[in-house]
This record gives structure tokens, C-alpha cells and sequence, in this order.
């Protein structure tokens, strides 16, 4: 049971099968039972038979060399395609058919999927002009086929129907092989389809297996969880593998996964599937982005800062997004961090971010609900009091731009392009007009700048900016040391370790000086 990682009737009947020991059963089975056991023993052969044929006609035919043409132009060896037992449909429409007809009926050969019926009441064969690819269930019987179209023709790749040996929800593919290595490393990297899941496996990582498909089912995960709870997603970086990834995170984090998501950097103006990054960059570089691979979190913060975050409205709907997934941590101080993360990358005030996230989570809602102190620009006193001087100081107007300029303090603030319009206009020595420097934001920049402006305060004094000075240099500070500890989490074995710590142990002396 530990070492197979099954149920313990599951671990009788596999010790049982290595001695050659009869199983006494409990009692007598109905005829249908029988019936049952019978037709999957059937079908279990005939896609043994199937292997066979695919395999020979791949080697041994002109239409076979075409395929191993192919297959090699894909970086594909001959060791290779006989240790994933690839092989090729012909197609002729019922080479197969002809192949297995002698020797089981043609109603079992449909049963196993194989073997297709039209309309009229003709056979032929299911797969016909592709690469096949044979999928096995964990104790390594071969229960079905993918296969990839040669040409042009769709669907690009298909698989065998559901029957009674296969259900597509039940199986990943390379779980057959990957076992061991799953227990060695404790972690799985999931990709999504069979020359990905080969790709990654002849990269030096065993420890791969292929969904299959757009989205993980639970059926899966729990039977990945027998093996590992830890996760590396890799799925392919379009429209359709962003969704499944997200989707999938869902169903793993809902199972106690913990997970990391590796979205592999482009290849030229190539969006990177894990087969065409190891082709292009090599087994190395690949290891190096899966040691790299960050928290689940961190990649959603990074899909979240892709949306318009430019008004109060786009800020909300990047909340939104990440809701559902900080809701399924089940640690309360590791959902604190996240909270302290988002607030940070989206540049919102942090306690208005917990206290949302907090409520929406009380309330079992999977959305914060609009709320003026969560949307409004989260300005700063700070930055606010700097904005005004800017604007107002004449005796330092021209210094105070100049510090910010060389000291680039401004930058990565909601407020910088506020900062840069007011910059600009002081250093110019032309006289300074609110109208005219406030035409030169959008709507939204020049209704805080406006808002600003009517704010009641004081007079202007250097002591006071100064102090507002040194407090987004230590902003600056704090967000440059939780990139660091974020690279330092993300990485830590990596190379680039020892100058991390350096940066780190910098950037506090630092903080740590400016009080």
C-alpha cells in the first residue's frame, strides 16, 4: 500500500498478480459482474493487439517514414519513440479493422473505441493518418490512444472515447511510468499533452504528467495526490491554457495542493510550450525555469497587473480575480501576506485590501463589492503634500523638482505621471499655470491633481518636504526589499542567492539608517 500508494484491496490484487495467487473472493459474482470483468479483460487486449499494429506500421511502412520524419524533426529519436511506445494509424480506413477483425467481433471492437461506425452501418477505423500515442492506466495497461494529425486535418489531436476501461477524468498520461520519480521528488510537474509530458521527461525530469486536456478533473488530482501534494503547473502560455491553468489551480488548491506555476518566457515573438522552450533552449535552461517556478499567487498578481489598473473600477476587477484563490489559503497569516502583496503590486491602500477581502471572505462571497475607499487613487499624505508644493512653492519649486528628478522617488507610484506633469513644468523656469499643467493628465490624474489643490494646508515649508522626501525614499526601500525576499523565496538554492542576501542585507542597513 506505501509503496504502490493504493487502497489495500488494490495492493492485494497487485501482489497477488506478481505471485500468480488465485484472490479468494468474498462471494460469488452475478453473471453480470462476470460479464463485466470479462469485456474489460477483452478490451484490455485488443488495445495491447492495437500497440502492436501502430508500433510495426510506424517502422515498417512508406507512410511510417513520413511519420518518423516528422517525429525526428521534433527532436525525436528512435530510443525514444520505442520507450513511449509511439507509433502510427494508417490511412486506409480500416487497415485496423482488418488487423483485429478475425479476432474479436466487430460489436467489441466498437465497444473499445478503436473502431468508429457511420451511419449507414459501416465500420473503420477510429484513427486514421496520425501519430499515436498509447495511454495506460497506473498499473501500465494500455486502456487508450491519443493521436496527432499529420497534415492539416482536425481535430489536431484525438483521443480514444470514454469506455469501460478508459475514462478520460481517471487517467494522466506518464503516471504508469512517472510513480517512482513522483515519490522521489515529491512534486509532479503538469503539463498539458503528450509531447510536452515527453519533452519534460527526456529533460531529466521523470516526475511529468499530462492532463490531457484544458482542464484538471477532479477524479485526477486525487489520484495525483496519492503520490505528491505539490504541484508545478506548466501548461501551454495561450488563451485556452491561461483558462485551464486558473481553472485548475481552483481544483488543486480546493484538494490542499500546494502549487507553483511555471509561464515559461517567449521564444522570440513564439509564445513557449514546454516541447518547443526544451527544443529552442535546451534540458538546462528548463531545469533552471522549474527550480524558478514561483507560488501560484505571484503568478496571478502578474495576470491581475495585466488588466487596467488605471481607474478605481480596473483595480477592483483585478481584486476580483485573485479573490477566490487567496480564500482557499488556509493559513490565516500566509493570507495576511498575500493581502499585504496585492495591496502593493496594485498599489491600493493595505488596509482597505484586508478589511474587503476579510469581509468578502466572512460572508462566503467570491467578490468585494464596490467600495469608495477601495477604488478612489490611493495617494499618499506624503504624496499628496509633495504634489502641492510642486504646484505652490515658489522659493523651492525649481530645487524640489530637480531632487525628485535625480532621485526618480516618484516612480512606480499612482501618482507618477502627476509627479512627472508637475516635474517637467517646474524645471522649465516658464511660469507655472495649474490649468495648463493639469491638460496635459487624463481625466483621472487631473481630478486627483484638482482635488488636491483645494485641499486645505499649510504653508509650504523645504523641513516639511524633506520629511515627505525621506518617506517615499523609505517606500522605495520597503518595495525593493519584498522583491528581493520574494526572489529570495522563489529561488532558494539558486545561484543567484549569495547576491540577493547581499541586496537584502543593503537594503535593511538602509531602511534601518533612514529611521
Amino acid at each position: 500500500m506505501e509503496m504502490e500508494k493504493c487502497a489495500f484491496p488494490e495492493a492485494i490484487r497487485v501482489v497477488a498478480e506478481k505471485c500468480g495467487i488465485a484472490i479468494p473472493q468474498p462471494k460469488e459474482r452475478s453473471p453480470e459482474e462476470r460479464r463485466e470483468n470479462q469485456q474489460r479483460t477483452i478490451l484490455v487486449e485488443i488495445h495491447r493487439e492495437a500497440q502492436t499494429f501502430f508500433v510495426k506500421q510506424l517502422e515498417g511502412t512508406l507512410e511510417g517514414k513520413a511519420a518518423r520524419a516528422y517525429l525526428e524533426d521534433r527532436g525525436l529519436d528512435r530510443d525514444t519513440m520505442t520507450r513511449f511506445g509511439i507509433g502510427y494509424a494508417p490511412s486506409g480506413g480500416d487497415l485496423l479493422l482488418r488487423h483485429l477483425r478475425g479476432k474479436h467481433p466487430e460489436k467489441t471492437l466498437v465497444e473499445s473505441g478503436l473502431v468508429s461506425r457511420d451511419q449507414s452501418g459501416r465500420h473503420f477505423d477510429r484513427f486514421r493518418r496520425r501519430i499515436t500515442f498509447p495511454i495506460a492506466n497506473e498499473s501500465a495497461k494500455i486502456v487508450a490512444f491519443g493521436a496527432r494529425a499529420l497534415g492539416d486535418d482536425q481535430p489536431k489531436y484525438l483521443n480514444s472515447p470514454e469506455t469501460p476501461i478508459y475514462s478520460k477524468s481517471n487517467v494522466l498520461y506518464h503516471l504508469d511510468r512517472a510513480k517512482d520519480a513522483l515519490r522521489r521528488a515529491d512534486f509532479a510537474v503538469l503539463v498539458e499533452g503528450y509531447m510536452d509530458a515527453i519533452a519534460v521527461a527526456r529533460a531529466g525530469i521523470s516526475n511529468v504528467v499530462a492532463s490531457c486536456g484544458t482542464a484538471l478533473a477532479e477524479p485526477q488530482i486525487k489520484l495525483l495526490g496519492r503520490f505528491t501534494k505539490r504541484v508545478i503547473v506548466n501548461y501551454d502560455p495561450d488563451t485556452a491554457g491561461q483558462a485551464a491553468t486558473e481553472r485548475s489551480l481552483t481544483a488543486l488548491l480546493e484538494q490542499d495542493f500546494e502549487v507553483r506555476v511555471l509561464a515559461l518566457p517567449p521564444i522570440g515573438d513564439k509564445k513557449a510550450d514546454p516541447d518547443l522552450y526544451i527544443r529552442e533552449r535546451g534540458a538546462d535552461a528548463y531545469l533552471k525555469q522549474v527550480k524558478e517556478a514561483p507560488p501560484y499567487v505571484d503568478y496571478l498578481i502578474t495576470r491581475a497587473r495585466q488588466m487596467d489598473l488605471t481607474s478605481g473600477e480596473g483595480k477592483l476587477r483585478a481584486v476580483n480575480f485573485l479573490l477566490p484563490y487567496v480564500q482557499k489559503i488556509p493559513n490565516r497569516i500566509l493570507r495576511s501576506e498575500w493581502a499585504t502583496r496585492i495591496a502593493q503590486q496594485l498599489h491600493l491602500d493595505e488596509p482597505v485590501v484586508r478589511a474587503a477581502l476579510s469581509k468578502a471572505a466572512s460572508e462566503r462571497r467570491s467578490e468585494v463589492r464596490l467600495q469608495p475607499e477601495l477604488v478612489r487613487h490611493s495617494a499618499k499624505p506624503a504624496e499628496r503634500r509633495l504634489i502641492r508644493m510642486l504646484a505652490e512653492a515658489e522659493g523651492f519649486r525649481r530645487e524640489l523638482a530637480q531632487h525628485l528628478q535625480a532621485s526618480q522617488l516618484h516612480l512606480g507610484l499612482e501618482t507618477e505621471k502627476i509627479f512627472a506633469a508637475l516635474i517637467g513644468a517646474s524645471i522649465s523656469g516658464e511660469p507655472f499655470h495649474a490649468s495648463e499643467v493639469g491638460a496635459k493628465m487624463d481625466d483621472r490624474e487631473r481630478r486627483l491633481f484638482f482635488e488636491i489643490l483645494f485641499e486645505e494646508a499649510q504653508e509650504p515649508a523645504w523641513e516639511e518636504a524633506q520629511s515627505c522626501l525621506d518617506t517615499l525614499a523609505r517606500k522605495q526601500i520597503e518595495r525593493e526589499l519584498t522583491d528581493v525576499q520574494r526572489g529570495i523565496e522563489a529561488n532558494p538554492t539558486g545561484p543567484a542567492m549569495r547576491e540577493l542576501l547581499t541586496r537584502k542585507q543593503e537594503l535593511m542597513r538602509r531602511l534601518a539608517a533612514s529611521g
